[in-house]
């Protein structure tokens, strides 16, 4: 399984800060970044690990879970997510998660890097791909057992591992993930098939600008950062961006660290100096500059305004 107890995150690092990126990692002999299991293995593989205590963490692949029986809690961005019978749990890379102990849920999990989909699967695919696409999918009625018996055949497929060629294996594992993925496109709250960004080169580079945003934005803070990660220059990096938001890539950068304080501040109630290390800033005073002159309140006032109420 690709999160496991080697994960223990940065040495020296405690508290709410630290929150580790995990990459891939499956068992030996599991070929080209796609492994699939059910719910009920990783909990018995993993006893009581990694949700006593509860321990946050990002990864850099996707995480798809199928919930067939039961109910599954699971912490998604700092909200707490349920999911039922019939329902997906996506867990996209950069997300910050969590798990809770483990339950009465069953069903299908599917764990693959963002590589292993065709490139002209990978951008049809882009609505339901997108960091910002519902952590909770709820398929059609009439697409529930479809779904669920296409990923049993997965399942299968990936379990039969030597009984094919390996290439051969591979391809079938693909094909029944994209084909899962495509029907899975259809479910409320995606953006419909065929409207991505058109397949150009500038518009390509953007993606993977935002890719990389999402994995790196709480270490990275520059423009050539970027650039450098995507290997062309910051003025090209600059002028993709523009392009597609009219905003600089610095107005990115700080659009989501922003985003990212405010659910730290707000509904997970971390205090602003844990924020401030998490977010890579040296000084918690420089911190609450950033944070009030983009908002108009302190941290501090931030999570006041945010508190329930009650009557």
């Amino acid at each position: 399984m690709m999160v496991d107890r080697r994960h223990s995150g940065p040495s020296g690092q405690a508290g709410p800060a630290a929150v580790p990126l995990y990459g891939f990692e499956p068992p030996v002999g599991t070929p080209y970044g796609l492994e699939v299991s059910t719910v009920e293995d990783f909990f018995a593989q993993h006893d009581d690990w990694p949700w006593n205590p509860p321990r946050p963490g990002r990864a850099t692949f996707h995480y798809l879970i199928a919930v067939t029986e039961g109910e599954l809690l699971h912490d998604v961005d700092h909200v707490t997510r349920t999911v039922g019978p019939g329902q997906w749990l996506w867990v996209r890379p950069g997300h910050a998660q969590c798990w809770h102990p483990p339950g009465a849920a069953r069903g299908t999990f599917i764990l693959f890097e963002p590589d292993v989909l065709r490139p002209d699967l990978a951008r049809l695919l882009a609505p339901l791909t997108a960091h910002e696409a519902p952590a909770v999918l709820s398929p059609h009625p009439d697409d529930t057992a479809w779904l669920q018996q296409t990923a049993l055949q997965l399942l299968d497929e990936h379990r039969a591992l030597g009984r094919r060629p390996l290439d051969v294996h591979h391809a079938l594992r693909r094909s029944l993930l994209e084909s899962l993925l495509l029907r899975l496109a259809n479910s409320p709250g995606i953006a419909p098939i065929g409207t991505a960004t058109a397949s150009t080169g500038r518009a390509d580079r953007y993606g993977r600008f935002l890719d990389a945003l999402e994995l790196h934005f709480r270490e990275l803070h520059q423009a050539s950062d970027y650039a450098e990660l995507l290997g062309c220059s910051v003025r090209t990096l600059s002028r993709t961006a523009r392009d597609a938001t009219g905003k600089g890539v610095r107005e990115l950068i700080d659009e989501r660290r922003l985003l990212e304080a405010r659910r730290l501040l707000g509904g997970a109630r971390w205090d602003a100096r844990a924020v401030a290390v998490h977010l890579g800033f040296t000084d918690p005073a420089n911190f609450g500059r950033f944070f009030r002159d983009r908002t108009g309140l302190t941290p501090a006032a931030f999570t006041a305004s945010e508190a329930p109420t009650h009557p």
